[in-house]
């Protein structure tokens, strides 16, 4: 399967986990926008099939998008302190994501890679789990989507570093433009020991890519 990888910059921190200051418009005119978007692609709302598309549409957004209405960072603020003298790093594989492009607004489905390396505490690893789903439920754009993800859990846990890793397919590339289904997107994001340290890195690498196991 093709790749296309990707260097991340990161992004401020203060832009982590916050919802834009915008305000919403009503349930009612959400359903009315999407009553206009199906007269624009050439059909009736009113015939009997499309009559409660509307209000299906804005219900799936309501989940698609519940990234919005959740903090990441309240996500992981319940650590634990006991850790038997565990030194080495917390990771988890196959974490599957289901997002949406914000410049189409078109899924794109794949898996996330997550790893850290505790000081003095650690978190309950469904959590970091969790963050991943709460960042994919927005609107974004991969590369991201793997800082946010990155920074959140670094400013929140404090660890040694933190290593990131998103494999995506995304639909707006396979069924648009250049029509190329199958087409792979990974990108990358370390901070810390994983960033300066080459042999955690390559480690860390080793264990996310690694398959054939079970």
């Amino acid at each position: 399967m093709e790749a296309t990888v990707k260097k991340l910059r990161t992004r401020p921190q203060a832009e982590i986990g916050r919802e834009p200051g915008i305000v919403r418009p009503s349930r009612e005119e959400a359903e009315e926008a999407v009553r206009t978007l199906i007269a624009y692609a050439g059909d009736d709302p009113d015939r009997e099939g499309l009559r409660e598309t509307p209000r299906r549409v804005t219900s799936a957004y309501d989940e698609f998008f519940a990234g919005y209405r959740e903090d990441p960072l309240e996500v992981l603020s319940r650590t634990f302190d006991e850790v038997a003298g565990y030194d080495d790093i917390v990771m988890l594989r196959d974490i599957e994501l289901h997002s949406h492009c914000e410049h189409h607004m078109i899924p794109f489905i794949g898996k996330a890679h997550v790893a850290y390396f505790p000081t003095d505490r650690v978190v309950g690893i469904s959590k970091l789990a969790r963050v991943v789903e709460v960042f994919a439920r927005r609107l974004q754009t991969q590369e991201t989507m793997t800082a946010q993800i990155a920074e959140t859990i670094d400013k929140a846990l404090k660890p040694k570093g933190v290593a990131v890793m998103i494999e995506a397919v995304h639909q707006c590339m396979s069924i648009r433009g250049v029509k190329k289904p199958n087409v792979a997107t990974i990108t990358t994001q370390f901070t810390g020991i994983f960033k300066e340290d080459p042999a955690q890195q390559a480690r860390f690498m080793m264990l996310a890519t690694e398959r054939g196991r079970g």
